[in-house]
This record gives C-alpha cells, sequence and structure tokens, in this order.
C-alpha cells in the first residue's frame, strides 16, 4: 500500500477524528492544508477530488475518501487492529449512536460554514457564539446521558473505540466556544484518559504544522 494523504486543517474536529484513527491504527500519512478561513477548500483543484469542499479527504492507493466517520470505519475494515468498534452488534450500535450525535447532531450545527451563514443574515458575533454553545452544550448533555454507567476510562470501556474519536474534538470546539465541559464530570474524566495516549496528543490541533 502507498502511503495516504491526508487533506486537513488543523482546526477541523472532522479531520482530528481522521488523524486520531490513522494514529492509532499506526498508519504513517502525509499532510495537505487548506486554510478553511480563506476558503482554500472551494478551490477547483481541491473540488475535484472532495466535491462538497470539505475536510477531511483521505487519498489513498487511488481512491479518494470523504466524511470522518466513513474513513474511520474503512480504516477499521482495511485495518482491524487495534479495532474502533466493538464485536458485540449491541455495544457496536450504541458505540456508533454516540458517535452520530457528535458528527450528525452537533457539529454540523456550529460548524464554519453554518457560523459564516449566520453573520451573513446579519448576527452579530456574540450571538452566533451563544448559538454555538447552545448547540454544543444540549448535545454533550445527551451524550453524557448515553455514556455506560461506572464505565470506563473510555467513552464504552477500557478500549477507546469510535465514540472517544469523535469526542475529544468535539471538547476542543466546545471549550474554544468557551462551554466548561466540567459540569459533565464523566465526559471530563474520558478527555483526560484520552490525551494521556499519544495517538491523541499527536492530533491535537495545536500539535498541527498547519496551527495558528
Amino acid at each position: 500500500m502507498t502511503k495516504p494523504t491526508l487533506h486537513g486543517y488543523y482546526r477541523s474536529s472532522a479531520s482530528y477524528r481522521v488523524r486520531i484513527a490513522l494514529n492509532l491504527k499506526g498508519i504513517a500519512y502525509d499532510d495537505v492544508f487548506h486554510h478553511l478561513r480563506k476558503g482554500e477548500q472551494s478551490a477547483p483543484s481541491y473540488l475535484a477530488i472532495n466535491p462538497q469542499g470539505l475536510v477531511p479527504t483521505l487519498s489513498w492507493n487511488g481512491l479518494e475518501l470523504t466524511q470522518s466517520l466513513a474513513i474511520c470505519e474503512y480504516l477499521d475494515e482495511v485495518q482491524p487492529d487495534p479495532a474502533l468498534l466493538p464485536a458485540d452488534p449491541l455495544k457496536r450500535v450504541r458505540v456508533r449512536a454516540f458517535a452520530q450525535v457528535i458528527a450528525c447532531d452537533i457539529h454540523p450545527l456550529q460548524n464554519l460554514k453554518v457560523l459564516k451563514r449566520l453573520k451573513a443574515l446579519g448576527q452579530d458575533q456574540d450571538s452566533i457564539d451563544a448559538w454555538a454553545r447552545w448547540v454544543i452544550e444540549d448535545g454533550l448533555g445527551a451524550c453524557a446521558k448515553l455514556l455506560e454507567a461506572g464505565s470506563g476510562p473510555y467513552c464504552f470501556g477500557s478500549s477507546v473505540t469510535l465514540a472517544d474519536i469523535c469526542l475529544i474534538p468535539q471538547l476542543a470546539n466546545a471549550k474554544r466556544f468557551g462551554v466548561d465541559i466540567s459540569k459533565w464530570p464523566q465526559i471530563a474524566s474520558i478527555e483526560d484518559a484520552c490525551l494521556t495516549l499519544d495517538a491523541f496528543q499527536r492530533a491535537r490541533p495545536e500539535n498541527q504544522s498547519d496551527a495558528e
């Protein structure tokens, strides 16, 4: 297999998810960065590989793979160890549901594209930030209730799963908008546990070469 190339942006939580997954799998990759605030994701050369103009895209073996959860599950299928999804069907559906709360319901409502649209519609920055905080707090409150009581140190037991891969980038976004995650002690504890792992540390936005 050739070395994959990850098209991303340091502060993109979707790119952050894929960086974590690649690191956990021990897959070395090259970075190509697209500055989202400068609109580089809309360049014709990038739209040719990702028609949505979103990051990430994983270019690998002649394939252009898009959508972070789909990429993570692809990585799990081509390199099963360590597994990102439990073998048990019930546990697997719970992990996927938790991940999708973040990737499908929280993140899309507070991402850059939506916030720029709110600004274009005349909302001031304080209102925009308040909207993002509300979306994140509402979603994380639901996530806290979906966690297995008493399990740990990760979202669903003693192994990192797709749920953790989605949660940690979302918490970085939460802090950026001033959300206090200490109100969900189990979530805060999971973050602490994940950030002791090298795969998560190397994936953090501030540790990317395009960080500002």
